[in-house]
């Protein structure tokens, strides 16, 4: 019945329900990664990690803060295009960005859940998960045609969706940099 279904869909509204399937399983995988638990030295390990991104990201001024931004998510996201590879490399990231939060969380004594839930608030947020379950679509896309011997065709839509979320990620890096020099002490 389902398999009906779906053969009746249009191709335009098939790829629209498997993002919006892909950014509900993003969100799955990164609130599982925020349920680790984690010891207190693991979680330091983490913070001083990502305290120390953050303060080269403030070093670099905007333009190059936002370029370093920009240029991380744009490799990850890359990646994640990879056929049959990028979607398992794309879950692993997530999972471990919901373990980033939780170390953040454990030092600041609030519960993980509700920081990952509070980063909503933040449009890069949702930028950030659209692009990530566009290219792990996309790679699903594009393993299942050039299963079928048809990966050829599928080229010229990865091409958009690459387009599309570079776009994106740097709508969002360029939002997330001009928040980060509004909010950060100088």
């Amino acid at each position: 019945m389902a398999i009906h279904l779906w053969r009746k869909i249009s191709p335009r509204m098939k790829r629209i329900l498997t993002i919006a399937g892909f950014f509900l399983l993003s969100i799955l995988l990164t609130v599982a990664g925020t349920l680790t638990s984690l010891t207190q030295e693991e979680a330091n390990k983490i913070s001083d990690e990502l305290e120390n991104t953050r303060k080269a990201v403030l070093e670099f001024g905007v333009l190059r803060g936002t370029a370093l931004i920009f240029g991380n998510n744009l490799m990850l996201c890359l990646m994640f295009f990879i056929p049959l590879i990028g979607p398992f490399f794309g879950c692993y990231v997530l999972y471990s960005t919901g373990v980033a939060i939780a170390a953040e969380s454990l030092g600041s004594g609030i519960h993980p859940l509700i920081t990952f839930l509070l980063l909503f608030i933040f449009p890069f947020t949702w930028l950030e998960f659209l692009a990530y379950s566009t290219a792990l679509s996309q790679s699903v896309w594009l393993s299942w045609r050039i299963i079928q011997h048809n990966g050829k065709r599928e080229l010229s839509n990865t091409g958009i969706a690459i387009s599309i979320c570079a776009v994106i990620l740097l709508t969002a890096a360029v939002i997330e940099m001009a928040l980060i020099k509004t909010f950060s002490p100088v």
